[in-house]
């Protein structure tokens, strides 16, 4: 216990020191991200990455908290899709790329054994799919960082209730640094998580979730998993439809996300994190009370009536994409008066 408060304290400070350090590095980098015409460094994600294999590495290195054999397994694929997040965000790699070696890192760490080999197929396709939904949200100020929180919390909650301490601890660490990280990410943000955080903290909190539901029945493990992905899940269905319906390319960006059409109703950037925070919240509590028997698989359908019912009403809401502001000139005062100094120096 007293370990893992030292653990989290000390992820939340390093996590925080680390992302204003890296933002001046990212700056001068070029690794941007343009977001409602300013320019955000991308390095935000390689600190929440950082801190919490160093804090995890820390706590297995000297024996204090031990993750075990399958959770070590975990963090290094982890940190693999990170460095390959690292690499998208330098030199913008294809999203097939992205997929495959999501897949192939997905592959690795499913626990067959307890799975099977359906259950680990279904397993392996939900990781894939949950980190891309995660990565997705990565498009509006504190939203990321909000929603991981809240997950790695909900997540941990249910490690801890089938006494896998070390996954406990390391979705413990993985909230306090995401934490750190939001100091510098809250509207307006001055660092990003990029694909590398985005990608990282995705495949961390779906494969946990995997881990804690294996060798249950098929249902309620559905049940679990889509409420600890609720929000994600539901931005991603809300891309899909509206992009499939105009007609664009799925990976094509625009003002199609969740974030987007909340504040074409009018909400601040900061009240549409805080609300889109608040049903994560809702929906991973109900997938706590799931995993942990306190109710039924039923009560998942209500979190998936309630995202389907925000789906297609904020698919009704239109916006725009902001046109970039053309370059102005000088003004005409300007110039009159530089024409007219002209003037007089050639008479």
């Amino acid at each position: 216990m007293l370990y893992g408060i030292a653990a989290a304290t000390a992820s939340l400070l390093l996590a925080a020191l680390l992302a204003a350090l890296l933002r001046v590095p990212a700056l001068r980098a070029g690794i941007l991200d343009r977001r409602r015409q300013r320019r955000l460094p991308l390095l935000g994600g390689l600190a929440v990455v950082s801190v919490t294999c160093l804090v995890a590495w820390v706590g297995q290195r000297t024996g204090v908290a031990q993750l075990g054999e399958g959770v070590v397994q975990l963090l290094y694929a982890a940190a693999a899709m990170a460095a390959l997040g690292l690499v998208a965000d330098i030199w913008r790699l294809r999203p097939r790329v992205l997929f495959a070696g999501t897949a192939l890192a997905a592959a690795w760490v499913v626990p067959y054994d307890e799975t099977g080999v359906l259950g680990g197929l279904l397993a392996l396709g939900w990781i894939v799919l949950a980190t891309f939904a995660f990565k997705g949200l990565d498009h509006a100020d504190g939203l990321a960082g909000t929603v991981g929180v809240v997950t790695a919390f909900g997540a941990g909650a249910c490690a801890a209730a089938e006494i896998m301490d070390g996954l406990a601890v390391l979705l413990s660490v993985l909230a306090a640094a995401l934490t750190g990280f939001l100091m510098h990410n809250w509207h307006p943000a001055r660092i990003g998580l990029g694909a590398c955080g985005s990608l990282f903290t995705g495949f961390l909190l779906s494969s946990s979730v995997v881990f804690t539901r294996a060798g249950y029945a098929l249902a309620p493990s559905a049940a679990v998993v889509f409420c600890l992905a609720a929000v994600a899940l539901a931005d991603a269905t809300l891309v899909v439809l509206a992009r499939g319906l105009a007609r664009r390319p799925l990976w094509k960006r625009g003002p199609d996300h969740l974030a987007h059409r909340l504040r074409g109703l009018g909400l601040t950037p900061a009240g549409t994190v805080v609300l889109l925070g608040a049903g994560s919240f809702s929906a991973v509590l109900v997938g706590v009370l799931v995993h942990t028997g306190w109710t039924g698989e039923g009560a998942a359908l209500w979190v998936g009536a309630g995202a389907l019912l925000a789906v297609l009403v904020l698919l009704r809401i239109r916006v725009r994409i902001p046109a970039q502001a053309p370059r102005r000139g000088p003004s005409t005062q300007v110039r009159g008066q530089v024409t007219s100094q002209l003037r007089v120096r050639n008479g």
